[in-house]
């Protein structure tokens, strides 16, 4: 296999490389910068921004039979629109320009993400989401790849190229960035943890190691030509919690406080500086919406196993900001 990488220095990105070069793939990656130092000499450097429009993506395409399009921006909403929507669209029109210059199409394996469902209208509602639930996207991020993803749609009508998109939910990992699941881990360890409202509530994580082999069975299976593809390992949070606590050699925690005690200490909180419990931190801890992976499982035959439990230990030992 021949293979292009977008966002190959990032987390999920850089992980996809790592897999595919040890799979034997001839790889090429698109990057403003050096190759990143685990891949020196190992993989073909094409200099380049997707958000800048003279540059030339072509050569990215080079001799590509997938590409796996992994660049995001998470943090800074002003690149979000001129990244996820003009840098896909720039790089669409290079795969229907290399695809007409060698009569060969592009299979085109897409990172999303749930967040194109969008949230649930009350934390509380129970909701069981599959590939076939409306899109209702509300942050900015999520409204952007939205829009990604059904630039890749339409495209994929045509004859240019075929399409994966794959839709993960939380993805963690060692060398994840984002330290709210560190947090979590660190409260269970520290013995502060406590639960709020009704029991029931859904973690929704899946591991990145889950989420590359979505990516990867995409690019070589028939079966995910020109399909969306859910990834999660939902459990409820009290089997999170209490996996975790014995991962950590800790007692479950079992103190539980009414949600409506919990979002006005959240409301009263605001005027400290750093107070920890926000009305999303709550949101996120009552939640009772499911994604399902029931399609991946059958079409690819790959269900996520990796849970937050496995992986507590080593998570909580890295020191990632």
């Amino acid at each position: 296999m021949h293979a292009s990488v977008t966002g190959a220095s990032g987390f999920i990105g850089r992980r996809v490389v790592e897999h595919l070069l040890n799979a034997g793939a001839n790889v090429t990656i698109l990057s403003r910068q050096a190759a990143p130092p685990q891949f020196a000499g190992r993989v073909r450097v094409i200099r380049g921004d997707l958000c800048r429009e003279q540059d030339n993506l072509l050569p990215l395409l080079n001799g590509c039979d997938t590409l796996f399009h992994c660049a995001g921006e998470l943090y800074r909403p002003e690149l979000m629109e001129m990244l996820h929507v003009g840098g896909t669209l720039r790089l669409l029109n290079a795969a229907q320009q290399d695809a007409e210059r060698r009569s060969k199409p592009l299979h085109w394996v897409h990172l999303s993400s749930v967040g194109a469902y969008g949230p649930p209208r009350s934390p509380n509602e129970v909701r069981i989401v599959d590939e076939t639930h409306r899109l209702a996207p509300v942050s900015p991020y999520e409204i952007t790849k939205t829009r990604s993803d059904e630039l890749v749609i339409a495209a994929g009508k045509q004859d240019f190229l075929s399409y994966t998109i794959v839709r993960p939910t939380n993805v963690f990992g060692e060398a994840m960035t984002n330290n709210s699941l560190r947090s979590l881990l660190s409260m269970i360890r520290r013995r502060l943890f406590f639960y709020i409202g009704k029991t029931g509530a859904m973690a929704n994580y899946v591991h990145i190691d889950d989420v590359v082999s979505v990516l990867l069975a995409s690019a070589v299976q028939s079966a995910a030509q020109n399909r969306v593809f859910n990834v999660s390992n939902d459990c409820s949070l009290e089997e999170l919690v209490e996996a975790s606590a014995a991962a950590l050699g800790v007692p479950v925690p079992y103190l539980r406080i009414p949600e409506r005690v919990a979002r006005l200490s959240a409301t009263l909180g605001r005027i400290v500086p750093g107070f920890p419990l926000t009305q999303q931190r709550i949101n996120a801890l009552v939640g009772r919406t499911t994604y399902s992976s029931q399609l991946v499982r059958k079409e690819l035959g790959i269900i996520p196993l990796i849970s937050v439990a496995d992986r507590a230990r080593a998570m909580l030992s890295q020191d990632v900001s």
